[in-house]
């Protein structure tokens, strides 16, 4: 049957379908010198091929087979031979419908990592994990207090949300009235994972498992397209296809067919303020890229297609205008569940990725960052060095500001070659309108201020900040938020130490710029400050000044390194004088400080005044421990650590792996590490002589005895170890005793 065989087949069989006499006008009209401007078939050629078969291997000698079908399909429509036409043409487009399937997964299956090795690529299904996709409106306006909750928990998908909540293969369903949207708007931050769903959307329609009603789905990639080239809706979709014999007509005949998927509008930075008679209504007229776009949004060329459209929240304001029956979908980026499904896509073992995953988990302000996925591309690259070179990540140099600044660097790799002192300036002016924010508990910024500070400068703007659009009848304008408060405080700790050689313009006066009030404030009455400090404190770290200059010209300034060391050496509340007693820190944010910074030095300056910890009623998460440990292991003069009503989590995360996944499943209690193992460590490692240990109602049972035995037997400095309201059970003590039995161990005090 002419279905189960190629178009040459078919433009074989209907040849010899034809009468004589219509076999006789075919090759009449094929022996036109260059028919219809295309090659010319000798004469003698076409006088020796008398049969069907001769005839269409003499076409293809002379024209090749896609130009043969070409001409036999005008040839029979000259003769009025509509139906056998139609039959070549239908076989063509089966035909062609499979080879441009085969296509998109070639060229869209995998992509490149920027960590593969040169050549390498990566299949989309192995990095592809489902994002949090939200379909709202467009002009729903939150309030100050609903933005910072949202700020701080962008991801979340509560049921509350439940009923907003999409997949990708749910955008074009019809809804309750049967109504299909013609346009669905793909809007997300950068780093949200925006190329990566229309690529992975692409496969899954090339496979035939998504968006089966679409005949074709055809992707342009803005950032690849001349924004000043005049061009036609039949070239922008001819350069999609790889083959010469595209059937556009019959494309074209079913444009309900058809979805054309255009990536990352807001590349282009156009207006899309055409006036109506500038657009076009024929597919083959070529005119400026902005007027053909324009055409197809309003629906005057191919107006039964579907459009899906990717941009930033800084185009919807123009493009909102010339879009209809149009669907809002917006990427919320990852729910904590996805994050864990995606750190255990990226590492090539689960003890790798529970390992990792546990360690980011344990780091609320970077796991909070990783809804977006670029930040969870940033920890999961960063964390795979860091167990390439050691299995132990509570010894990593990683911290948080160290990720954040990958992150900020990685967002900017495209514009760091061009116009570094420009995006200095830039900088200097965000950072300050985030410290203004952080001192006036603001997150909502209206569009007249960003203007008045000279941030409207939407290719950068928009890589931190979000545009929020108002309802109509408001007279505020567009507000914009930065895009996690997150870091909006990262931004508010660089304003105190990146050089700038001109006013930031901002209304930051002396009182907010002092660095010293800043300290002040935060150790006292602003605790809302604190993450802002912290930052702080790594962003005067050596190496982490140097990375900044050389990956994207910006200039950070430690000028302020020595009154931080005084403001942690004088951190404490309520702490005896100097040579007065013992000195204790009672705040486990010094800690977390220190650890940003990441230099032994400083952190042995400023704890040497300091005699011992004291902690009460605390949940010490992994990253809590790291940053105590690393202090530990620095600090000469410790001699007494006590916690007393506190708890040490070592997995705290189970309870949000998707459940029977087999990276859910917990490890047997045997091979999991004791809670308090990170802290003997540290004990073991110290150059101080502790003296007195005390671990008072923190939940210690017989799983964590055999870590202080070792303890016993390996630091002959300690004389007293307290341990009242535990239930370390019979075995525990027998492990102790194993400890005290040590030659090494010198305990005078047991409780």
């Amino acid at each position: 049957m002419a279905g189960e065989n190629h178009a040459v087949d078919v433009l074989l069989e209907a040849l010899q379908d034809l009468a004589p006499e219509d076999f006789l006008q075919f090759k009449e009209k094929l022996s036109y010198p260059s028919y219809k401007e295309r090659w010319n078939i000798p004469q003698n050629s076409l006088e020796k091929a008398g049969q069907a078969c001769a005839l269409v291997n003499c076409m293809k000698e002379h024209c090749g087979e896609d130009i043969a079908l070409e001409i036999g399909t005008d040839v029979f429509e000259e003769m009025n031979r509509r139906d056998l036409a139609d039959k070549i043409q239908d076989e063509k487009v089966r035909e062609y419908k499979k080879k441009y399937r085969a296509h998109v997964i070639r060229e869209f299956l995998q992509h490149e990592d920027v960590n593969a090795c040169l050549g390498d690529n990566l299949a989309i299904s192995s990095r592809y994990t489902n994002l949090t996709i939200v379909m709202k409106p467009r002009t729903e306006r939150k309030g100050e207090q609903e933005t910072i909750s949202l700020s701080q928990t962008h991801a979340d998908t509560s049921d509350q949300q439940a009923d907003t909540v999409v997949s990708v293969a749910q955008l074009f369903q019809p809804d309750e009235e049967g109504q299909a949207p013609r346009t669905v708007l793909l809007v997300g931050a950068p780093g949200m994972g925006k190329t990566m769903t229309v690529r992975k959307i692409m496969v899954e329609w090339a496979e035939g498992g998504l968006y089966t009603q679409f005949d074709y789905v055809f992707y342009l990639n803005c950032k690849e397209i001349s924004p000043t080239k005049e061009v036609s809706v039949v070239d922008l979709i001819s350069n999609c296809c790889p083959h010469r014999s595209t059937p556009i007509r019959k494309v074209l005949d079913s444009p309900q067919k058809v979805l054309v998927v255009i990536d990352g509008l807001d590349s282009l930075r156009f207006s899309l303020l055409q006036p109506e008679d500038d657009v076009s209504s024929d597919p083959r007229e070529k005119k400026p890229l902005e007027t053909t776009l324009m055409s197809l949004f309003k629906n005057i060329l191919l107006p039964e297609a579907s459009l899906m459209i990717t941009t930033r929240p800084t185009a919807l304001q123009n493009l909102g205008r010339c879009l209809e029956n149009v669907c809002y979908a917006e990427i919320l980026g990852f729910s904590a569940g996805a994050r864990n499904e995606y750190f255990h896509s990226f590492f090539d073992t689960d003890y790798k990725a529970d390992t990792a995953f546990r360690f980011a988990k344990g780091n609320k302000n970077v796991f909070a960052m990783c809804f977006v996925p670029i930040m969870s591309w940033t920890v999961c690259t960063m964390l795979e060095q860091e167990l390439y070179k050691k299995k132990n990540l509570m010894a990593s140099s990683k911290t948080t500001t160290g990720m954040y600044i990958s992150y900020l660097t990685r967002l900017l790799k495209c514009r760091a070659g061009e116009g570094k002192q420009d995006l200095q300036q830039f900088l200097c002016k965000l950072c300050c309108l985030a410290a203004d924010g952080m001192w006036m508990h603001k997150v909502l910024f209206e569009e007249e201020e960003i203007k008045e500070r000279g941030l409207d400068q939407p290719e950068l703007l928009s890589l931190f900040l979000n545009e929020n659009i108002l309802k109509k009848g408001t007279d505020h304008g567009n507000v914009y938020s930065f895009i996690h408060l997150h870091l909006q405080e990262f931004f508010a700790a660089m304003f105190y130490v990146l050089e700038d050689e001109k006013d930031t313009g901002g209304d930051s006066g002396t009182y907010m710029k002092d660095i010293k009030v800043l300290l002040e404030n935060c150790r006292t009455s602003r605790k809302d400050l604190l993450l802002t400090v912290t930052f702080l404190f790594g962003l005067v770290n050596g190496k982490a000044i140097e990375y900044m200059k050389q990956r994207i010209g910006c200039r950070l300034l430690p000028r302020f390194k020595e009154v931080m060391l005084r403001s942690i050496q004088t951190w404490p509340r309520g702490i005896l004088p100097p040579g007065e007693g013992t000195r204790k820190i009672k705040d486990l944010a010094v800690f977390h400080c220190l650890l940003e910074t990441y230099e032994e030095d400083f952190v042995q300056r400023a704890l040497n005044c300091f005699t011992a910890i004291d902690f009460h009623d605390m949940k010490l998460t992994l990253y809590d421990q790291t940053a105590l440990s690393f202090c530990i292991r620095h600090w000469n003069g410790l001699a007494s650590v006590t916690f007393k009503g506190c708890s040490f989590k070592h997995r705290d995360y189970e309870e949000e792996l998707v459940p029977g996944s087999a990276s859910g499943e917990r490890q047997p209690a045997e091979e999991q590490p004791s809670p308090i193992f990170p802290l003997c460590q540290a004990l073991r490692n110290t150059s101080s002589q502790v003296e007195t240990l005390r671990l008072l109602w923190c939940g210690l049972t017989e799983h964590c005895c055999e870590e202080l035995a070792w303890l016993l037997a390996t630091r002959p400095s300690l004389r007293q170890l307290e341990l009242g309201d535990n239930t370390l059970g019979d075995g525990g003590v027998r492990l102790l005793c194993k400890g005290l039995r040590q030659p090494s161990c010198q305990l005078r005090v047991l409780r």
